[in-house]
C-alpha cells in the first residue's frame, strides 16, 4: 500500500496533527522574508512642523537652549539646508505651495490664511505631489492639519465663510468634499484648520468621526484656542500624539509598498499643550517644552521606520510651515537666552527672514551617500520637483511652476545650485526676493507685523535691500547705496510675476484677480 493510501486511512484526529506538524516544519525552513527596500522606490515622509522656528532645532542654533535629539540625528546623518525657506510666512500658503509645487500667492489667496470652514484652495484638476505619486505606483496619505479648504455641508446659506471667529452651521452627518482623496490622497485623517480654529473634528477619509456633542474655549494665553464645537473623540492636549499613533498605523499596514505620508503637525502652534511627560523638561516655557515634544515625534516616526527595516531607504523630510509666533513668548525666552529665529530678525507672518527661513532635514541613508551641510538656497515649493526627478514623472506645462528639483545635490555629495532666486511673501501679501547673498523687501503700502518705514529713495519708495551674508539680522539698509541693485531685483520679481511661473517653460496664467497694479512698485 502506498504512503499516500497509508495515510488515508488513519484516524482524522492524527490524520490532522501530522499536517499540522508538516506545515509547521515548512513554515520554519522557509528564510526570512523582508521588505525588498533596495529594490523598490524609497518611501516618502514629509513632517511639518507648526509655527517652529529655526532656532528652536540645535543643531542649527549653538546658543539654542532647546536639545532637539532626534532631529539633530536626521541632520547629522543626513543632508542639512541652512539656507531654506518656505513660500509664505504663514500657514495655509506654505502648504498651497509644498503640495503644488507653486508659489501661494499665484493661488486666489493673496494674503491671509482659510479659517475651519473655508472652501478648498487647490482646484481637484490641478496635479499634486500626491497624485503624482500615485500616479508613480505610491500609496498616498494626509494626516495631520490639513487648513486648505474643503466643502463642508452647510445647513445655511452665508456670505463668508472665511472668519476664523465665527461657527457656522454644519450637517456633520455628510461627508466632506472636495478635500485630500480628491487631490490625490489615498488615505486622509485629520482635522480643517488649525487647533485653535473651530470646528474641532476628526475627518477620516472623508467622513466625521464623530459629531460635535459640545462646545470647548481656552482663553489661557499659550493654550488658547477660539470656542467652537468639538467631536467626542477630540481632545486637544492629546491630539499631537494620537495623530503620531495614527501615522505610525499608517506606516505598519503599508509597510509592503512604497508610501508618501504628508505629516503635517499641530505643534508647537497654540494651543501651546505639551504632555504632562515633557512639562517643564525644557527648563525654558511650555513652549520650549511642547517643542520637546515635536521632537519626541520626530524620535517615534524614525523609530517605527527603524523597527521595520524601512529606515535605509525612506526619505524623512522634516521642516515647519513657518518661523516660530509671537505667541511662544519671545521675551519670557529670551531671559532664559533662548531665540526661536536664532539670529535673524522678526518671526512668524513677517516678510523678514524670522518668518521664513525654516529648518529644512533630509534623511535618507540608502540615497545620501555624503551626511553633510549645505548652503544652498531652497523653498518649500521644491518637493514636487524633487520627488517627479526622483520617478521620472515628466511634469506637465502649466504643473510645479515654482518647483526646483534639489535631488543632484542629494545623490552627488556635492554642492549643486537648486535655484537662481526665491519669493518671499507676509501675510499681509508683502513681498521680497532673495537673489545670492542680498534681499529686496518691498513694502506695498505702511503698517505691518514689524515693518517700519524705510526713507524713500527716488524711484524706489518704501523698499529695503538687505545683504544677508554681511547682515543675516537685516538691520543695515543698503538702498541708498545699492539703487541700481534694487531696481534690477525690483524688475527680475516683476518678471517672474507676470510670467506666471518662475522655472523654465511657456507663459502661464496666475489665478484669482490682478492685484498686482495695486502694488505701487510693479513694472509695467
Amino acid at each position: 500500500m502506498s504512503i499516500i493510501a497509508h495515510f488515508l486511512f488513519l484516524k482524522p484526529i492524527i490524520r490532522m496533527t501530522i499536517t499540522r506538524n508538516l506545515l509547521l516544519i515548512l513554515l520554519f525552513s522557509l528564510p526570512v522574508v523582508t521588505f525588498a527596500q533596495s529594490d523598490r522606490m524609497p518611501n516618502v515622509i514629509y513632517i511639518l512642523a507648526d509655527d517652529m522656528g529655526i532656532g528652536d532645532v540645535s543643531s542649527y542654533n549653538p546658543d539654542s537652549k532647546l536639545f532637539t535629539t532626534h532631529i539633530d540625528r536626521l541632520a547629522e546623518n543626513g543632508l542639512k539646508f541652512t539656507d531654506a525657506h518656505t513660500s509664505s510666512a504663514v500657514c495655509t500658503p506654505t502648504r498651497y505651495g509644498i503640495l503644488t509645487g507653486r508659489y501661494n500667492w499665484r493661488s486666489t489667496l493673496k494674503s491671509g490664511v482659510l479659517g475651519g470652514y473655508s472652501a478648498p484652495l487647490i482646484p481637484n484638476d490641478r496635479l499634486t505631489v500626491a497624485s503624482m505619486l500615485q500616479k508613480a505606483g505610491y500609496h498616498t496619505a494626509f494626516i495631520g492639519k490639513w487648513h486648505l479648504g474643503w466643502d463642508w455641508s452647510f445647513m445655511e446659506s452665508y456670505q463668508t465663510i472665511d472668519n476664523l471667529d465665527r461657527n457656522l452651521s454644519v450637517d456633520y452627518s455628510k461627508p466632506v468634499l472636495n478635500g485630500p482623496k480628491e487631490l490625490g490622497f489615498s488615505y486622509s485623517y485629520g482635522f480643517s484648520s488649525s487647533l485653535d480654529i473651530p470646528p474641532y473634528v476628526y475627518v477620516e477619509n472623508g467622513r466625521v468621526t464623530s459629531p460635535p456633542n459640545r462646545t470647548t474655549v481656552n482663553v489661557d494665553d499659550k493654550g488658547f484656542w477660539r470656542e467652537g464645537p468639538t467631536g467626542a473623540d477630540f481632545d486637544h492636549t492629546l491630539s499631537l500624539s494620537h495623530l503620531t499613533d495614527k501615522a505610525i498605523s499608517y506606516i505598519d499596514r503599508h509597510a509592503a509598498e512604497p508610501f508618501f505620508l504628508y505629516f503635517p503637525l499641530p505643534a508647537p502652534h497654540t494651543p501651546i499643550l505639551p504632555l504632562t511627560e515633557f512639562m517643564g523638561k525644557s527648563n525654558t516655557n511650555m513652549y520650549g517644552d511642547f517643542v520637546l515634544q515635536v521632537d519626541d515625534v520626530v524620535g517615534r516616526i524614525t523609530q517605527a521606520l527603524e523597527e521595520r527595516g524601512l529606515l535605509e531607504n525612506t526619505i524623512l523630510i522634516f521642516t515647519s510651515d513657518n518661523g516660530c509666533s509671537p505667541r511662544a513668548n519671545f521675551p519670557e525666552l529670551a531671559r532664559v537666552g533662548h531665540n526661536p529665529s536664532f539670529v535673524y530678525r522678526g518671526h512668524k507672518a513677517d516678510i523678514y527672514e524670522g518668518g521664513h527661513r525654516v529648518p529644512f532635514v533630509v534623511h535618507w541613508p540608502a540615497g545620501i551617500t555624503k551626511p553633510r551641510s549645505t548652503d544652498a538656497l531652497l523653498c518649500t515649493t521644491d518637493l514636487m520637483a524633487t520627488l517627479a526627478d526622483l520617478t521620472g514623472y515628466a511634469l506637465p506645462n502649466g504643473t510645479a511652476e515654482d518647483s526646483f528639483s534639489f535631488l543632484k545635490l542629494i545623490r552627488t555629495g556635492g554642492e549643486v545650485e537648486v535655484r537662481p532666486s526665491v519669493v518671499h511673501h507676509s501675510i499681509e501679501g508683502r513681498f521680497a526676493i532673495r537673489k545670492g547673498p542680498w534681499k529686496l523687501i518691498l513694502w506695498p503700502g505702511s503698517g505691518g507685523w514689524s515693518a517700519p518705514r524705510s526713507n524713500e529713495i527716488e524711484g524706489l519708495p518704501e523698499m529695503q535691500l538687505y545683504r544677508l551674508d554681511q547682515d543675516p539680522g537685516e538691520q543695515v539698509n543698503l538702498i541708498a547705496q545699492e539703487p541700481q541693485r534694487a531696481i534690477q531685483l525690483r524688475e527680475e520679481l516683476t518678471g517672474l510675476i507676470r510670467k506666471g511661473r518662475s522655472t523654465s517653460g511657456e507663459k502661464v496664467s496666475n489665478d484669482g484677480p490682478e492685484v498686482w497694479e495695486q502694488l505701487g512698485w510693479m513694472e509695467d
